[in-house]
């Protein structure tokens, strides 16, 4: 038989051991709750959207990107299929405020096809942009320090001189070296917090990315 002292640090041993299998339980089953959220996150498909710090237009540009970025609003838009990056684009900038003029229109229809060139055209968006300063000013690759959430990204995947894909800037990244990465959405194909730097060097190794810079 234990004396009474050994039966108390028995007790003791076995309240330890029992605390420390509830701590292993509870720690085990919140990583596993953490996993399973992380994959249900992941399955869903939909990213996460923060818009904190964005004045309300750019806010509401890239709630509207964000609803649509894999979810054509083609009821009212339509879809131009294999070629819908400037009707998307567009459509972003129409959700942020601009206003629709004699160059610069979508079909009240629904259909696509029969929008303006400037609305639908990679190169045609760049003509319009450079005829209208007021709306977005140019930029190269290397201001990526200038270009913000909200701009406008183009790209000339062969640096042929003319624009091939069109986009919208959805986060500015700081890498850990001070360079400076840029995300954007886009369709065809459909495209969340795409990297251009990885566009440029791996989608598209001759590629070159342009930047509108539109106003506050």
């Amino acid at each position: 038989m234990p004396t009474p002292e050994q039966a108390r640090v028995f007790r003791r041993r076995r309240a330890v051991v029992a605390a420390a299998a509830v701590a292993v339980i509870v720690a085990v089953g919140a990583t596993i709750a953490w996993a399973v959220g992380q994959q249900d996150s992941a399955a869903s498909g939909v990213p996460a959207l923060d818009t904190s710090g964005l004045s309300r237009p750019v806010a509401a540009q890239l709630e509207y990107a964000h609803a649509h970025w894999d979810d054509p609003d083609a009821e009212r838009f339509g879809v131009i299929d294999e070629n819908d990056c400037v009707n998307f684009t567009s459509q972003t900038l129409l959700a942020r405020g601009w206003t629709t003029d004699d160059e610069w229109w979508y079909d009240e229809d629904g259909d696509a096809y029969a929008s303006s060139g400037a609305w639908i055209s990679s190169t045609m968006l760049r003509d319009y942009l450079g005829r209208h300063p007021e709306r977005a000013t140019p930029l190269t690759d290397d201001q990526r320090d200038q270009v913000k959430v909200g701009d406008i990204v183009q790209f000339d995947w062969d640096d042929s001189g003319d624009r091939d894909h069109t986009g919208i800037i959805t986060a500015v990244v700081t890498e850990a070296d001070g360079s400076i990465d840029l995300e954007y959405a886009g369709h065809t194909d459909a495209t969340w917090n795409r990297s251009v730097e990885w566009s440029i060097t791996e989608q598209h190794p001759h590629g070159v990315a342009y930047y509108w810079s539109i106003p506050e």
